[in-house]
């Protein structure tokens, strides 16, 4: 078009100097050297290629409004020159910048982290993310799901890896190809490839917590943790707690399990937070938890013990208290059941009489102990939180079993 337009303007001046030499010596001249080329100048600075090359990005905060502990930040592109008066994101003090990343929920984070590069460093910081992990996943995400996250992370990582070489030595093949000659007798391997999205594993940090926090969010990460009374309640399963994979759904704000593999598998979909937590210990579902409270245990004690109703099943944590023996009538002046070296477990949610009320363990040489008709109990974890006792109270059945 440049071309075009200086062809044009010449053919203009070619044709005034044959009529008037004059007025060409003094007034198109005078153009040329002026207003061509201001207009020039004008043309190409609002040329794209001139947005592309020269043109800085800048941004401006429109609205930015803080209540308590709510906020609003609104980010627009700018394309041309600020004006007098407006501000520049950029030009914030690094202080005050930082205030207003820490007032934006995790939306408003993942908004800001596309202004710019210099922004995103910022909004992708775990400085941020940290806080925000810990109020909305902190009491369910344990050691556990942090160490399969970083697991499955790295595995990731190397799978990336391993692809994207595989995609250069094509990209090689095929470039090589060109330049070989008689290449119709050269047999060059045909190696596959594929699209791969490595957007997620480039973007950020294998061990970043935005990175880990969003993949909760959308139901990505399957991690482990533990629910209240499985199956939606069943009554086989009340006072229990099992371990599950969980995953969220947000649209429900609900989670979904899948019940360990040892036994048969189920299923559930639809679990409120308040009937998962995060597993208390790290003994997996399938070994007996060694035990380290079971000299110090008293009758109205706490305590959570490790039950399966088979070998083959894995073992789900109890809710139970420490009883008293029946020769003991129960008044702390003349009770010496702590003294004794047989434990009387009580499962109060079960009627007196019945085969599941109470059971009896030795504390000084306790492992897993019973059998095929009564089930295996193991392991024992004394409560000493009164948010943990709190919460197997707000599960009680509304009736007693049986």
């Amino acid at each position: 078009m440049l071309y075009l337009l200086i062809s044009c303007v010449s053919f203009i001046l070619v044709s005034k100097s044959f009529t008037n030499k004059q007025a060409w010596q003094e007034g198109k001249l005078k153009f040329f050297s002026t207003g061509f080329s201001d207009f020039l100048v004008s043309w190409f600075q609002k040329s794209r290629l001139y947005t592309a090359l020269f043109q800085p990005i800048s941004f401006r905060v429109r609205q930015m409004v803080m209540k308590g502990s709510g906020s609003r930040v609104v980010v627009e592109n700018v394309d041309n020159e600020l004006e007098v008066g407006q501000l520049c994101l950029l030009d914030l003090p690094d202080l005050t910048l930082e205030c207003i990343l820490e007032k934006l929920p995790p939306s408003g984070l993942c908004s800001m982290a596309g202004v710019c590069s210099s922004v995103r460093d910022r909004c992708v910081s775990d400085h941020f993310w940290e806080k925000h992990m810990k109020q909305k996943w902190g009491k369910l995400i344990g050691a556990a799901a942090y160490k399969e996250w970083e697991l499955q992370q790295v595995a990731l990582a190397r799978k990336t890896k391993s692809q994207s070489d595989q995609t250069k030595k094509t990209s090689v093949f095929k470039s090589l190809s060109g330049f070989l000659p008689f290449r119709s007798w050269v047999i060059i391997p045909k190696l596959q490839s594929s699209r791969v999205n490595i957007t997620s594993a480039t973007t950020l940090p294998v061990d970043s917590v935005m990175s880990l926090y969003l993949s909760l969010q959308k139901g990505d990460f399957w991690f482990p943790a533990q629910v209240y009374n499985r199956e939606n309640g069943n009554v086989g399963f009340m006072l229990s707690c099992y371990d599950a994979q969980l995953s969220y759904d947000s649209g429900t704000n609900t989670f979904q399990a899948r019940y360990s593999p040892y036994g048969r598998r189920t299923m559930e979909e639809h679990i409120p937070w308040d009937r998962l937590r995060a597993a208390p210990v790290d003994t997996p579902s399938h070994m007996l938890h060694a035990s380290d409270c079971l000299h110090d245990l008293k009758p109205g004690d706490h305590i959570e013990i490790q039950w399966r109703r088979s070998k083959e099943f894995p073992y789900g944590w109890w809710y139970g208290v420490i009883g008293h023996f029946y020769l003991c009538d129960g008044k702390e002046n003349h009770c010496h059941c702590h003294y004794n070296d047989v434990v009387v477990l009580e499962f109060c949610q079960y009627t007196p009489g019945s085969r599941w009320r109470q059971m009896m363990i030795n504390r000084k040489d306790h492992r897993e102990e019973g059998n095929e008709a009564y089930g295996f109990y193991g392991g024992i974890r004394k409560l000493n939180s009164a948010e943990e006792i709190a919460k197997w109270k707000l599960l009680w059945p509304n009736q007693v079993l049986e």
